[in-house]
């Protein structure tokens, strides 16, 4: 188990392993011996390796749903629903502003300066992204356009929703991150009745 083990330790940090953050790690992840070595490494510890509907990205679930896992996941839910309405709103403020038939998947590019352009030429967009960066989860205090969205950018960076692949260039790769996102929104909207509104721009984002 020792050659899995910084694999292991990424995984047990909370990390979310695609092909984009890390192709050798994923590819690692996507063989069957490799996921029973770890499955069986990591069952004394109630965890088991989990991947999204679509397989595009890896992360660490639980095994049984004991009283402490059912308190930890209730913990990460609560956090999950607070984060929801602005990264919606942001999905959506993306796939409008830059034309996008789709929602956003991993390996997906965003280049920064052409959603600051798209965005300064439409006073309804400027509105909406003025009021998503006040959000707290962004939290802007800057009321440029320009800082807006750097700052928005850069949080879901650290999020890891977003990667840079350079840092001199200001464009951006979607990571599998964001495709776990839309799957927990999913399940929100079918199976928990919580506030993911039905409207037509997020009927089609989903």
């Amino acid at each position: 188990m020792l050659q899995h083990g910084p694999l292991l330790e990424r995984l047990l940090a909370g990390d979310f392993i695609c092909q984009i953050t890390d192709e050798d790690a994923y590819r690692h992840l996507s063989n069957e011996q490799t996921q029973q070595d770890i499955n069986h490494y990591l069952r004394p510890l109630n965890r088991r390796l989990v991947s999204n509907d679509d397989n595009t990205v890896f992360f660490l679930g639980y095994h049984e749903l004991n009283k402490a896992a059912r308190e930890q996941l209730s913990s990460q839910f609560s956090l999950t629903v607070q984060s929801l309405l602005p990264l919606l709103e942001w999905l959506q403020l993306v796939q409008e502003t830059l034309g996008r038939d789709s929602a956003l998947t991993a390996g997906d590019t965003i280049k920064l300066q052409e959603f600051v352009l798209r965005t300064e030429d439409n006073q309804s967009l400027r509105q909406r992204l003025n009021q998503l960066a006040s959000d707290r989860f962004f939290n802007s205090q800057s009321e440029q356009l320009d800082n807006q969205v750097k700052l928005i950018f850069r949080r879901l960076k650290e999020h890891g929703y977003l990667l840079q692949p350079h840092q001199d260039r200001q464009y951006y790769v979607v990571t599998g991150k964001i495709d776990y996102l839309i799957d927990v929104i999913r399940f929100i909207r079918d199976e928990e009745q919580l506030p993911v509104d039905d409207t037509p721009s997020q009927e089609a984002l989903l």
